[in-house]
């Protein structure tokens, strides 16, 4: 049990890991925002509690000092620099790597906790508060009071001559009332008639309910300056533990009894009357109306505490990877298998079976929709990763670039967002290390010294954009032609469009750099860009102009499990095609075949587009059917037509890889299981276009 508490700090560890980093890279655009600054110690705070609960003395000692020192950011005494943002991100690697060691408590952690706290002291000019020793010392209930949010019941009777003495008691409630969640019921039964009322005597008091993470000095240490007279009485009622711990819910006798209001006796004595117990406490004089009022508030608190605890801890749940994977796989068993159940229904031309299948279909459908949904995350968690890389890489450079982020909330399957690490990281260090010039050199064009970097995403139909843009010096034709020359991997007298020269920087080992750096050079990087983005069905567009900045345009699939397909027929074969980038389908007859000579275009929409004949890519030669079929498909950058013997209809595709042995095939992306059993392939809509496009320039 406790091993599968350690993995559940983990994965809380490495979410608050991950936060804090972004969360320091807004500290240093905003050193003096104070919502900043208390959340980067909140994080600190939290993994410190947290490791010391779960005997992670390593990870606990160090960011005891960390915590300290962030302490002192948070008083004023300690100014956000550059240096003290630098070891804070040290810090938060080391934590990590702490967290993935076996041990985080090895003679070599422990040797570089100790070089990274000696740093941290050397900049702040004080020591911390406690060495990494002591920090693991704390007392349990200096722990407790720390993590625990408490309720508190405050009950505040000021002496009668408060006034005198110039205290205001409700700059004293406002106080409390910042600390939390806060309610407050005002006694005033001891209020005289007006005629011997006097202004200069307080006749009021409270009974305060404050739910914080204060400590209960914390909390007392408001009324600090209050005479002996006044009467303040400060308890704990209620925390997650006895909470918890009881079935039942308080009842308002209880707590009465508690407050010592009434005797158990004189409940007893209620509790056989059927009126309520409030009303004839109140009748009898037992107590006061507002004493009931404030009971009812006590176990309003308690009940909505325990309310939180058993439904609001519920509200979300940690599922891990392999477990969501494997739904998302027998959901996708299940499509195939409805649509095996919907062919027998219409083979066995039976309307209530085929009343069940379309049932099924439909709660299928749903099924689908709502598993994939569980796996469509924000990129925004990508995007925060790069902060850092730029800051880095920017400063061993020695330039000065920001990153800009735009679409944060664009959603995609987590299996896509997870392969996009690598082909963005490599876009991004080529853009920082080619792309954006020194700062002198931005100067003495004319530009902003500061060079920017912007991703964006957004969505383009079914698909989601990629942009990665910068304003720097543009990618050189010129230079990038002539290496391909050298190498030989075009003529000499070629003629290359733009784009054409520009995809030149994907092939293997192609590099225009003049020398290797640690950053980029050899010529890597841009190869697994391709190879990484054509892994997940994508295709990638350049755009760039010569002193202005260049971009990289990723067009990706939401998902790679199961997507809407239009299923055709090529000769005796199915293929699918995704149905998102259908615009619409045709008869192609034998008189609009050569209505353009030996042209392959027809007339689609006022405007004349090229198409191809698939029949000719998959199949044997063979005599042409009388009538054709047309499938319009919109790609990134054309319209094109693909010829097909006959459109069978709409079908829930599950994707299926081709495995190694077809890794090579082109043309397809992968494969489905129909209804009856047969293989069909997903077609590679984007590379057939471009085959068309080939055509139609008579190449």
């Amino acid at each position: 049990m406790m091993n599968q508490f350690k993995e559940t700090f983990k994965e809380e560890a490495y979410e608050l890991l991950g936060n804090l980093e972004d969360l320091l890279m807004e500290l240093e655009d905003n050193p003096d925002n104070p919502d900043s600054i208390s959340a980067v110690f909140r994080a600190i705070h939290t993994i410190k509690g947290s490791a010391s609960m779960f005997d992670f003395e390593g990870i606990a000692s160090f960011t005891h000092v960390v915590e300290s020192v962030l302490d002192g950011v948070r008083e004023g005494s300690v100014k956000v620099s550059k240096e003290l943002i630098d070891l804070t991100l040290i810090s938060r690697d080391h934590i990590l790597a702490m967290l993935n060691a076996e041990s985080d408590s090895t003679p070599e952690f422990e040797a570089e906790s100790a070089d990274i706290i000696s740093r941290m002291k050397i900049l702040t000019g004080e020591e911390a508060e406690d060495s990494a020793s002591s920090g693991t010392k704390a007392s349990e209930t200096e722990k407790e009071e720390e993590a625990v949010e408490k309720t508190f019941r405050i009950q505040f009777k000021p002496d009668e001559n408060l006034f005198l003495s110039g205290t205001n008691p409700l700059l004293l409630l406002n106080e409390l009332e910042e600390m939390g969640e806060y309610a407050c019921i005002c006694h005033n039964e001891s209020i005289p008639d007006f005629e011997v009322f006097n202004p200069e005597v307080c006749y009021v008091s409270w009974d305060i309910y404050l739910t914080t993470k204060k400590t209960i000095n914390e909390v007392k240490d408001v009324f600090i300056f209050l005479d002996s007279r006044s009467e303040i009485d400060v308890s704990v009622i209620s925390d997650w533990q006895n909470v918890l711990s009881s079935d039942e819910s308080r009842k308002l006798g209880e707590i009465l009894i508690d407050k010592g209001l009434i005797q158990a006796s004189q409940l007893e004595d209620i509790l056989n009357s059927r009126k309520k117990i409030g009303e004839l406490l109140v009748e009898q004089g037992i107590v006061q109306e507002s004493d009931v009022k404030s009971a009812l508030e006590e176990q309003k608190i308690s009940n909505s505490i325990k309310q939180n605890l058993n439904t609001g801890s519920a509200a979300t749940i940690r599922v891990q990877s392999a477990k969501l994977d494997s739904l998302v796989d027998t959901v996708g068993e299940l499509v195939t298998a409805q649509a095996r159940l919907n062919q027998l229904a219409l083979q066995a031309k039976s309307s209530s079976l085929m009343s069940l299948a379309e049932q099924i279909e439909r709660l299928t459908a749903d099924l689908r929709d709502n598993t994939m949904s569980l796996r469509m995350v924000p990129i925004g968690t990508t995007f925060s990763r790069f902060k850092r890389l730029v800051r880095d890489l920017s400063s061993s450079l020695d330039k000065n670039i920001q990153l800009i982020t735009k679409g944060g909330d664009t959603e995609l399957d987590k299996n896509v967002i997870e392969k996009l690490n690598d082909p963005l990281v490599h876009v991004i260090r080529n853009s920082i290390d080619h792309g954006i010039e020194s700062s002198e050199s931005r100067r003495e064009k004319g530009k902003d010294e500061m060079g920017t970097i912007t991703l964006d995403a957004h969505y383009t139909g079914a698909n989601v954009q990629l942009q990665i843009r910068d304003d720097g010096q543009g990618l050189n034709k010129e230079a990038i032609l002539k290496k391909a020359v050298e190498r030989e991997i075009v003529s000499p007298d070629a003629q290359l469009s733009d784009e054409e020269i520009y995809n030149l920087i994907f092939m293997p080992g192609f590099s225009t750099a003049q020398s290797v750096t640690s950053v980029s050079g050899r010529g890597v990087g841009m190869d697994v860009v391709r190879k990484q983005i054509d892994a997940l069905n994508g295709s990638i567009h350049i755009k760039s102009e010569e002193g202005v900045g260049t971009e990289f345009s990723f067009h990706l699939p939401f998902t790679l499990a199961i997507i809407e397909g239009l299923l055709v027929r090529i000769n005796d074969e199915k293929y699918v095609f995704p149905l998102s980038m259908v615009q619409a389908c045709m008869e192609l007859t034998r008189e609009e075949r050569t209505s353009h000579g030996k042209k392959r275009l027809v007339e689609y929409r006022e405007s004349v587009i090229p198409y191809i004949r698939l029949r000719e890519i998959f199949t044997e030669e063979s005599d042409l059917p009388d009538r054709e079929h047309l499938v319009i498909i919109q790609t990134e950058t054309s319209i094109t037509g693909f010829v097909v013997d006959e459109v069978i209809g709409d079908h829930q595709t599950v994707i299926k890889n081709m495995g190694k042995l077809y890794k090579d095939i082109h043309y397809i992306t992968g494969a489905t299981i129909l209804g009856d059993g047969s293989v069909a392939l997903i077609l590679d809509v984007n590379r057939i276009s471009a085959l068309a496009k080939v055509e139609e320039a008579g190449e």
